[in-house]
């Protein structure tokens, strides 16, 4: 029988991390993830992920989308037509295949995360529940 997954595991240890030098805009910000699952099958990865304010250009693969929940903290996504949201505690977001923009944290940020990648998926054929 699978465990369930814990978000709050007080034994997982952070992945620290920053942007990308080429891919900055503002900033230098400190990244930490802690990754609480991810499936046998490359498909799906979930976990909670910290960062200090600061802001990089993302691309988001074809086939790789996020799903997340901001629990503290502020950020603003930017698309590349300049179209700006702001997400706060208790907001949620999509961002979908292919999304290009700017991510900035505006206020040190807390959120918890899922990953989709349909590559996996098409890679590894359908899946049966």
């Amino acid at each position: 029988m699978s465990a369930i997954i814990c978000f709050d595991d007080p034994s997982r240890a952070p992945i620290f991390d920053n942007p990308r030098a080429e891919r900055l805009v503002k900033g230098n910000p400190r990244r930490s993830t802690w990754e609480f699952h991810e499936s046998a099958d490359g498909l799906v990865s979930a976990g909670t992920w910290a960062c200090e304010p600061g802001a990089w250009r993302i691309v988001f693969p074809a086939t790789r989308e996020e799903f997340f929940h901001v629990i503290e903290g502020r950020i603003r996504i930017t698309n590349q037509r300049g179209e700006a949201k702001e997400f706060g505690p208790g907001d949620a977001c999509v961002i979908p295949a292919g999304f290009e923009g700017i991510f900035e944290v505006i206020e040190p940020v807390r959120k918890r995360y899922v990953f989709i990648d349909r590559a996996a998926m098409r890679d590894n054929g359908p899946q049966s529940t």
